[in-house]
């Protein structure tokens, strides 16, 4: 059992709605707890609470007492803690150890000083459940974002704890490892786990999340029970800035229209890794200008390959591109492209939100980067250092960068990693406003919502080629349903 009693935190340096207030809450053994509301609103800070890095590794002022099992988690040292509750993480490359995943699913048993067979035993387990074995000694620099969040569910179930929490589990997943990952916490359920997800997507979680919390401002505004919950109309969960749980809905919409403005050829791209493993083999492809391009596919299709290869950002890779006469190689395509990468942490470099803004602008452009800002709802967080915000904050600060560098290509890996209904909404009205600008969009995503409210065709890669590519009309709106859900009822 999960105690939570009388919590108050507020994190170093930090503004006090980023933390949590008046937190009382009992989750018994074997619930699974769906915790949702808008970015920022505290969900990541409680699941910290549980797991113990709150206060062991997230500094700030704590009140009230978290138990689980008994177990004071704030008094016990986080390799005990690690014994009863497992962590998967929105980025999960924040919590591996390893170069290699067999090494990593190792990695936990063999910390806590099990013997060679058990380590054996427990890791045959949790490939066989999680059906990992494709995944069994590969590179952890070759994996797609779902894939490492594969691993990282697999890593931490090794130890068979208790309790599971997870902070945005399917950021990175595509569909099929969606539905895998809630199969995953169905079996942990029948174990008799206690699961607590905080999520933003809530599709996948109906029929299995057995109570939801809506929380806002660091705070338990409403608690449901979760068949109550997802049968609530749509209205309902707007009004709290909530995403649809009813996915089939998203089709219905009509897509922004499109009217490309030319084309442009993409000629022999070609990425190898050094297994010898062909990543990407694009020997032609013709692509509209003036338009918002949904670059989609399956985990590990080499999405994120071809969107690097396509900015210039992989040396080994090969191609040009043929724009208005001119042939770009990936030199002058480096000049041309802004990449918003999937892990933003990587390209955050300043000391506050409106300096990060700034260095894509001119130093006296702080009117035009505010405004940018206060597009994005960022603009109370401008003097904050990014690093202290949120995963959503990040992602926006993040889109906030791209639109203020003028570049003619801006390209996008999983742009709505982290953002509520309302924020994911603001970054599409962005989007829109660049293709207005005759700007060029290329976005991966596994987010079907934000392709409907923003893209006007599609681009599908599997297994490092172009398989399909067609414009979001009616028909096209039909093959991306297909594509997503099938038969599917989400």
């Amino acid at each position: 059992m999960i105690e939570i009693q009388n919590v108050n935190f507020r994190y170093s340096g930090g503004r006090d709605e980023a933390g949590l207030h008046n937190i009382t809450l009992t989750v018994p053994d074997g619930e699974v707890l769906l915790v949702c509301g808008g970015s920022g609103c505290g969900k990541s800070t409680l699941t910290r609470l549980v797991n113990g890095l709150i206060p062991h590794f997230y500094d700030g002022e704590l009140s009230g007492k978290v138990t689980v099992n008994g177990v004071d988690i704030a008094e016990a040292p986080l390799y005990d803690t690690a014994r009863i509750v497992g962590s998967v993480f929105q980025n999960p490359r924040s919590q591996f150890f390893n170069v290699d995943t067999t090494s990593e699913l190792a990695f936990s048993c063999e910390n806590m000083g099990m013997p060679e067979p058990e380590v054996r035993s427990r890791m045959e387990k949790a490939v066989g459940e999680l059906n990992l074995r494709p995944l069994l000694d590969r590179s952890i620099f070759e994996l797609s974002g779902g894939e490492k969040q594969r691993i990282a569910c697999g890593s931490v179930s090794t130890l068979s704890p208790a309790v599971m929490v997870l902070d945005e589990p399917t950021s990175n997943l595509d569909f099929p490892g969606i539905e895998s990952l809630r199969k995953i916490i169905e079996m942990w359920k029948s174990q008799g786990r206690t699961v607590i997800v905080a999520e933003h997507r809530l599709h996948f979680l109906r029929g299995v999340a057995d109570r939801v919390i809506y929380m806002d401002s660091g705070e338990i505004m409403e608690q449901f029970g979760g068949a109550e919950f997802f049968a609530k109309p749509a209205g309902s969960f707007e009004q709290r800035g909530l995403r649809v749980p009813e996915l089939t809905r998203v089709f219905d919409r009509e897509f922004p229209e499109h009217k490309p403005t030319g084309t442009f050829v993409l000629r022999n791209f070609s990425c190898s890794y050094k297994s010898g493993v062909t990543a990407l083999d694009i020997p032609e492809a013709e692509l509209p200008l003036g338009s918002v391009i949904a670059v989609i596919g399956s985990n590990g299709a080499g999405k994120t390959t071809f969107m690097r290869t396509f900015c210039g950002l992989i040396k080994k890779c090969r191609g040009t591109l043929e724009l208005g006469g001119k042939s770009l190689n990936s030199r002058k395509r480096i000049k041309c492209c802004y990449l918003v990468m999937q892990d933003v942490n990587h390209q955050l470099f300043t000391e506050s939100v409106l300096d990060e803004v700034l260095l894509s602008m001119d130093r006296e452009e702080v009117p035009a980067a505010e405004e940018i800002l206060r597009s994005l709802d960022l603009l109370e967080l401008k003097e904050l250092h990014p690093m202290s915000l949120s995963g959503g904050q990040k992602q926006r600060v993040a889109i906030a960068s791209a639109l203020a560098s003028g570049r003619e290509f801006i390209v996008f890996d999983e742009p709505t990693s982290g953002l509520d209904a309302g924020h994911m909404q603001q970054a599409a009205d962005c989007i829109l406003s660049l293709k207005k600008q005759g700007r060029n969009v290329m976005i991966v995503t596994h987010d079907p919502e934000f392709i409907a409210r923003c893209c006007d065709y599609a681009v599908r890669i599997e297994h490092g080629s172009i398989s399909k590519q067609y414009s979001l009309d009616r028909s096209g709106r039909e093959r991306l349903r297909e594509f997503f859900i099938g038969g599917a009822a989400w």
